[in-house]
C-alpha cells in the first residue's frame, strides 16, 4: 500500500518552473554563446579587412622593400645589382628610355616573415630583392599599422606582395622605373570562440587588399 506522504510528495507540482528553467538553460547558454561567437566573428573578420586596407595604403607611400636602397648610393659597389627601387630597366634590361616595362620583364616579387626572417622571392627578377635596413624598417611599419587595426597579426601573418601594373617607364630619374600593385594580405589568423570554453581555435578567412604604389621613397 502506498505511503499517504509518498502520494502527497508525488502530486507535488513545487519547484516545477525550477526543473523546467534547468532543463532549458542548456540551450540558451549555447544560444546566447553562440550570437556572442558570431558577433565576436564578424567584428575579427572586418578587423582584418580594415587592417588590410590600412597597411596598403601605408605601403604604397612607403619604401619600397625588394632590394631597399640597394645600388642607390654614388659611392657603392658598381658591381651590386640594384633593387627595385635604383634598378634602371633602361640601362640594364634593354627596355627604351621612357617605354613602360613589359610584364615578362618584372614578375611578382612577395615579401614575408616567416619565423621572423624577412625575405623576398621572385622568379627571374632582375633586380635584388636582398633586405637590407631600408626593407626590413618598411615591413616593419607596415606590420606595425596593421597590428594597430588586427592585434591578432604580427609579421608571421603579413604578406606584401608587387604585381606589373603596367605603370611606370624605364629610365625614371625621380623613382623605380616600375610602379606595381602592392597587396598587403592577412593569412593564418586563429579564432578561439567563447562556445565549448575555448576548447578549440579555427582559422579566420586569409583578406588582402590591393593598391598601386605612389611612391616607393617614403
Amino acid at each position: 500500500m502506498t505511503s499517504p506522504v509518498f502520494r502527497r510528495f508525488w502530486r507535488s507540482d513545487h519547484a516545477a518552473s525550477a526543473a523546467e528553467f534547468a532543463l532549458v538553460l542548456p540551450v540558451f547558454l549555447v544560444f546566447l554563446l553562440g550570437t556572442i561567437d558570431v558577433g565576436r566573428f564578424i567584428w575579427a573578420v572586418n578587423e582584418s579587412e580594415k587592417a588590410t586596407q590600412a597597411g596598403a595604403r601605408l605601403a604604397v607611400v612607403s619604401d619600397v622593400i625588394p632590394g631597399g636602397e640597394i645600388g642607390c648610393s654614388d659611392t657603392g659597389n658598381n658591381n651590386t645589382t640594384p633593387g627595385l627601387l635604383c634598378y634602371s630597366y633602361a640601362l640594364s634590361g634593354n627596355v627604351p628610355q621612357g617605354s613602360p616595362v613589359p610584364k615578362s620583364a618584372f614578375p611578382t616579387v612577395t615579401c614575408s616573415a616567416p619565423g621572423g626572417s624577412l625575405g623576398c622571392t621572385a622568379t627571374s627578377a632582375p633586380f635584388s630583392t636582398a633586405i637590407d635596413a631600408s626593407a626590413q624598417a618598411a615591413f616593419d611599419n607596415v606590420v606595425a599599422r596593421v597590428n594597430d587595426l588586427q592585434p591578432r597579426a604580427d609579421a608571421d601573418n603579413v604578406i606584401i606582395s608587387y604585381a606589373w601594373s603596367g605603370l611606370g617607364f624605364a629610365g625614371d630619374p625621380n623613382g623605380p622605373d616600375v610602379a606595381p600593385t602592392i597587396t598587403v594580405s592577412l593569412t593564418g589568423l586563429q579564432f578561439r570562440p567563447i562556445f565549448l570554453a575555448g576548447i578549440f581555435d579555427f582559422g579566420l578567412p586569409a583578406q588582402s587588399y590591393s593598391l598601386t604604389m605612389e611612391d616607393g621613397q617614403g
